[in-house]
């Protein structure tokens, strides 16, 4: 056993090797879950070239040992000689149904054996058929995961008054609290407008008529945050058309993945005039908003917010000793304070606390345009102030609520959620909606986000794929000595791919990077089983027997390791398969991948390997 033995231990190890070639995330996701897998299989295998036989000798006991040979070794085999025990008559009834089971087993075997080309070519067909089922699976960059809470994104119509503001997302609260059971609930908290200092550097706030609301639900709650979502969205758009609305889950592990964006899918317009990519964004929107695989479409700047610009005659300042500077100082100390233009820090002597010492006009000083202008300006050196009036034309203007930059260009954003996991199908509707769209010269669209993430994830996968398999012909080529040999036990990654596509699609998993992973991880331990039956073969026909009595013979012995390992896997996998434990959901891809594709890989392995082994050495015996 120790060729076989080793020879699972590197080809699954090897399968790991597409983790080196990730990027971004992913890298981080899956690189010390592939080191883990791969120190574990060489610590296991040391223990079982070494301790484990040390243990067999000692402890394993046989019935009959003058009339033991390999053949029957699993019926063979039971703990204690002569004992009657419960343990012992359960071996004993076990075994003697396993017996009748693989003579049946036999008895199909045979039956492959007689018409082996038929058999592979009946399967080639069932496998490129069930390739089909690839266009029909959704497509996600990380499993959806119930983070027990979500953030709402809210805009009134530009322009709104911070008290209308907070009285329409009062409203929202309410309507959120009639929507999520009081159980379930367990906080909320409003953030409305924005303060001009050093706190609107951490609110996503850009405005007075904008704010969030983040719910946060009970550690048991009965109904998914997701679920609470598609309720609350479906309320607020029927009762308070007024507000602009995007959800969120506000969860670390999404705010990861989609790469520091705030949605899976942020398309950036960025040119020279922000009206002309604001036009384009606005068409985009309204396309994307018609669209039933798109929950939420929002937009978080404005172009449109009421605003006021001072123009300051500069020879007339000069004129009266005033800098353009110090006019905008004046300003922004009469309306906000001289905090962030001109701080100044007094120290208590008793105590050694620090505190700011600032100026700002009285707020109920300034109410209209006319108040603003009577402002008097203070030159350096002059003893007579300056109205503002008298130095500078004040007129009401529409302006941007905020400007955001990408790489230094100013740029628009739409951030777009999909309505259901499927991400992939969402971002191909994007890139058709803008490939559709008339972009005027100049004006750059972009889709960032995890969709962008995503398609290089998989790309990354596919490729690293594709070399780990061909690594894996290399080295079975060098352990067996043979470039024939390989193929044949690369027979079982077929039928593993196609019990992957069976089961995601069955219970309606989405393809992402845990699904692949899963794939990769199937790669190796469906190979393993198949090592088993060619390396047991070879040495049967090395001791005289026939090819079809070698290889007989050999899935006879074989099957019983073979079930056992498979087995070990699934139900280990099972929990984790249907989801029970917190967190589970993340991980969930990854065992339906690996469950479906190692079941249907180890039934058909035991028949594909067998008839495309005969095949082969059948007609070489025969040209001897």
């Amino acid at each position: 056993m120790a060729l076989p033995v080793l020879a699972s231990t590197l080809t699954t190890a090897i399968v790991f090797f597409p983790v080196t070639l990730l990027s971004g995330v992913s890298k981080f996701l899956f690189s010390t879950m592939a080191l883990a897998v791969v120190v574990a299989l060489f610590a296991s295998y040391i223990i079982a070239m070494t301790v484990v036989p040390l243990y067999c000798s000692r402890y394993l006991k046989l019935n009959h040992p003058e009339g033991f040979d390999e053949s029957h070794a699993g019926e063979a085999r039971t703990l204690g000689g002569g004992k009657t025990g419960f343990a012992a008559r359960f071996n004993a009834g076990f075994n003697a149904r396993f017996e009748k089971m693989l003579s049946r087993y036999e008895a199909w075997v045979q039956i492959v054996l007689r018409r082996p080309a038929k058999m592979l070519i009946v399967f080639a067909v069932a496998f490129v058929a069930s390739l089909g089922l690839y266009g029909l699976l959704g497509f996600s960059y990380f499993p959806q995961t119930d983070a027990g809470q979500f953030v709402i994104n809210v805009k009134a119509p530009s322009g709104t008054k911070l008290s209308v503001t907070e009285q329409e997302v009062a409203k929202a609260e309410a309507l959120i609290k009639d929507v999520v059971h009081p159980s379930d609930l367990a906080i909320i908290v409003d953030n409305i407008g924005v303060d001009n200092g050093f706190s609107a550097v951490y609110t996503p706030n850009a405005a007075m008529h904008t704010g969030f609301i983040q719910v946060g639900l009970t550690p048991g709650h009965s109904v998914g945050s997701y679920e609470y979502i598609a309720r609350i969205k479906r309320r607020l758009s029927n009762e308070m058309p007024q507000l602009s609305a995007y959800f969120s889950t506000g969860s670390l592990v999404d705010a990861v993945v989609n790469m520091g964006a705030p949605a899976p899918i942020d398309i950036q317009i960025s040119g020279a005039n922000l009206q002309n990519d604001n036009q384009v964004a606005q068409a985009l929107a309204a396309t994307l908003r018609s669209s039933s695989d798109v929950a939420d479409v929002f937009m978080p700047q404005d172009l449109d917010y009421p605003s006021l610009r001072v123009d300051v005659d500069r020879l007339h300042a000069a004129k009266l000793g005033l800098t353009e500077k110090e006019v905008l100082s004046n300003v922004i100390t009469s309306l906000t304070s001289n905090q962030m233009i001109a701080p100044n820090v007094w120290i208590d002597p008793r105590n050694g606390n620090n505190y700011f010492l600032t100026v700002q006009y009285p707020e109920a000083q300034i109410r209209t345009v006319q108040d603003l202008e009577a402002i008097p300006l203070h030159a350096e050196g002059a003893i007579q102030p300056t109205r503002l009036d008298m130095v500078a034309k004040i007129q009401q203007i529409q302006a941007p609520t905020e400007v955001d930059h990408y790489q230094i260009r100013r740029k628009l954003d739409i951030y777009v959620r999909p309505a259901t996991e499927d991400l992939g199908k969402t971002a191909d509707l994007v890139r058709k909606v803008i490939a559709k769209q008339h972009i005027p010269a100049g004006i750059n669209v972009t889709v960032r986000g995890s969709a962008e993430a995503m398609s290089e994830s998989f790309k990354s996968f596919a490729i690293g794929l594709i070399l780990s398999i061909i690594l894996l012909y290399l080295v079975l080529v060098a352990q067996f000595r043979s470039f024939i040999d390989p193929f044949i036990i690369l027979l079982a990654l077929p039928p593993g791919i196609t019990g992957v596509l069976l089961m995601l699609g069955l219970t309606g998993t989405t393809m992402n990077v845990m699904s692949l992973m899963g794939v990769v991880m199937l790669a190796g331990i469906a190979m393993s089983n198949s090592i088993l039956i060619v390396q047991f073969a070879h040495h049967l026909m090395s001791e005289g027997r026939h090819v079809a009595e070698a290889i007989i013979e050999s899935c006879r012995v074989r099957l019983r390791p073979i079930l056992m390992t498979s087995l070990a896997t699934v139900i280990g996998l099972l929990p984790m398969a249907l989801k029970m434990g917190e967190g589970s959901e993340s991980y969930a891809p990854l065992a339906r991948a690996l469950v479906g594709g190692l079941v249907v890989s180890t039934a058909l392995t035991v028949f594909l390997v067998p008839a495309g082994f005969f095949l082969i050495y059948a007609r070489k015996t025969k040209q001897a």
